[in-house]
């Protein structure tokens, strides 16, 4: 019969596994203990050790049994930047925490026990403790917040759930609750917004599951599909470009214009233009070279090089102290005043739209698309890890031809 033995020592273990690309893949791989199996002749009898200190003792085979886990979770072999060794170490220290909550999970099944952890039985509280968690990415904790807002929001809106606004016990979260939350997300959100609340909320209540907080998990089978063929969020035209750029920026935070003009000619989201520096810029061939934050560490596809045109090398400009490249580009406020201070400028150019940064990422590809160029050259330009991602904004591009033409007047014939 076979027999088998396990190791007292860190179980599973993190494992890389190095990739083309320069990134390297982590992995948990379990040590399940060896199996000894007799070694037996044709006659089926049990095969003896003939020589040395073992002789007369039955011969065995030994395997070592193991299996891995991977955890779609990667880091740079060579980090470049400052950014790129603080994802690494984001990454790593979050691989460590799931490495060892298996680890107690692994115990339980084997051993019989568990390390002993504080329960935590307010939903709510659990929800600010994972939004506050440094382990995950600053974009991240961004949008755990959003979805705490949200949901705290909805429980207000509602008179049956309104009790539940300041504590809600674990096991009081129910389908019920979960289905009116997305019900709410889909009428207040707009573009991919509720879809990514309704996921960072599942993705608490799913840890929470998965560390005995919670029984069941009331999020399955209840999903907010995103239409990815849409454009919900407004778009600015070239003219209006040429009005916003025309107004005087009413407030006093002047990098703000410069900012998202930037954005608008560039496509680059507010958080990654607000982590630009001069390291950035290649003033020898006029390109802008970053890695976009929202997917770095997740995607091949995660950084970006910009051609710079002489108009945004003017916007760029030069560090204010002069060889100091460390410097940002802009000097940004909180993205709350941005989007305060943007909506006031819009309304002063007389542009009735409700304008947002991420517009600005919009209104660049669908204009960029407009003028003719290639889809492929748009998914490069953009960032973008499918070329299915660019073809929604060639749905705006084809309303704005049938607009084009249907201003024309009418002749009669």
């Amino acid at each position: 019969m076979a027999k088998v033995e396990t190791k007292n020592k860190q179980n599973p273990k993190l494992v890389q596994t190095v990739l083309k690309d320069g990134r390297a893949s982590l992995a948990l791989e379990y040590y399940l203990g060896r199996t000894e199996t007799p070694v037996i002749d044709e006659e089926g009898n049990h095969v003896l050790y003939t020589e040395g200190a073992m002789a007369g003792r039955p011969k065995y085979k030994i395997k070592h049994n193991r299996k891995r886990e991977n955890l779609n979770l990667y880091i740079r072999l060579h980090p470049r930047s400052q950014q790129e060794r603080t994802q690494n170490r984001n990454t790593l220290a979050l691989a460590e925490k799931i490495r060892f909550e298996r680890e107690q999970e692994f115990l339980e099944d084997r051993e019989g026990y568990r390390l002993k952890k504080e329960k935590v039985v307010d939903l709510l509280r659990y929800f600010r403790k994972q939004r506050d968690d440094e382990i995950y990415s600053r974009p991240i904790r961004v949008g755990l917040g959003t979805a705490y807002r949200r949901f705290i929001a909805f429980l207000s809106s509602v008179p049956k759930y309104k009790r539940y606004a300041d504590f809600l016990r674990m096991d009081l979260l129910t389908p019920e609750i979960v289905s009116g939350y997305v019900d709410y997300l889909k009428k207040v959100s707009v573009g991919e917004g509720g879809a990514r609340c309704y996921g960072l909320f599942k993705k608490v209540v799913t840890t929470a599951v998965e560390e005995g907080l919670m029984k069941k998990n009331p999020c399955k089978g209840i999903a907010l599909h995103k239409d990815f063929h849409a454009i919900k969020k407004p778009v600015l035209i070239l003219d209006e470009i040429k009005r916003l750029a025309d107004t005087p920026f009413p407030g006093s935070y002047h990098d703000i214009r410069r900012a998202f003009l930037f954005s608008l000619y560039t496509g680059i989201r507010w958080c990654d233009v607000n982590q630009l520096t001069y390291e950035n810029v290649d003033f020898a061939s006029c390109v802008l070279k970053f890695e976009q934050s929202k997917i770095a560490g997740r995607s091949k596809n995660s950084n970006v090089v910009t051609p710079l045109s002489p108009m945004l090398l003017r916007i760029i400009g030069e560090p204010e102290i002069a060889g100091d490249y460390r410097q940002r580009i802009f000097n940004l406020p909180t993205w709350a005043t941005c989007v305060k201070q943007l909506k006031v400028w819009v309304k002063a150019a007389e542009i009735g739209k409700n304008i947002t940064w991420h517009c600005a990422r919009h209104s660049f590809a669908v204009n960029i698309l407009n003028g003719g160029a290639n889809i492929k050259t748009v998914q490069s330009l953009i960032g973008h890890a499918s070329i299915e991602m660019t073809e929604k904004y060639l749905r705006v591009v084809d309303e704005l031809k049938h607009k084009a033409i249907n201003s024309l007047p009418d002749v009669y014939v």
